[in-house]
């Protein structure tokens, strides 16, 4: 079975009205993308996940370690082909 390879990321939250946080930016190298909207969010046994659309318009699907508190993208989609 191939290994799972994820990339890691920045991520900057702002904490939400309940106390939980919120990814309002992504941090890929040295490019930074802010959250439009937060699409989803959801918690599976030892991560949280994030359904993100960034202000690019691509969607972005973040899962976060709690243990480690750690990032990692999971998925993404370019909307558009070309520079």
């Amino acid at each position: 079975m191939p290994e799972e390879r994820l990339l890691s990321v920045g991520v900057e939250c702002n904490a939400g009205h309940r106390g939980e946080q919120t990814p309002r930016e992504l941090i890929l190298g040295d490019r930074r993308i802010s959250v439009a909207e937060v699409l989803d969010a959801w918690l599976a046994s030892d991560y949280g996940y994030f359904k993100l659309k960034g202000a690019d318009g691509d969607p972005y699907l973040v899962r976060h370690d709690e243990r480690s508190n750690t990032s990692e993208l999971t998925m993404f989609r370019a909307e558009r082909v070309g520079g």
